[in-house]
């Protein structure tokens, strides 16, 4: 038997390129990450709001058509409701918040 490496696998040695690797924490993901999340979770419970946010996304009036969401519990357009979901509400706010880092 020879003492040969086995050809075709580099040797593993513990060099700074094969350190342990960590998640990215949140705050340090890209914006459009956090408002892609938000969306989905709009998207799950209320597609027909999502896509009116979409629509005004950018727009100076959206934040305006967040907070009666909120605030109202109707969507403006003759739609009312008893209210969100929690996970809802809070996508809301966060969108709210993430739209005015924007302007």
């Amino acid at each position: 038997m020879t003492d040969k490496k086995s050809p075709g696998f580099p040797e593993l040695d513990q060099h700074a390129e094969f350190l342990p690797t960590r998640p990215i924490p949140s705050n340090e993901l890209p914006r459009q990450v956090h408002i892609d999340a938000e969306m989905a979770v709009i998207t799950k419970h209320h597609e027909r709001i999502a896509k009116a946010i979409a629509m005004f996304w950018g727009h100076r009036d959206c934040v305006e058509y967040l907070q009666q969401l909120l605030l109202n519990g109707g969507d403006g357009f003759g739609k009312t409701r008893i209210g969100f979901k929690h996970e809802v509400v809070a996508a809301l706010m966060n969108l709210i918040e993430l739209h005015e880092i924007n302007r």
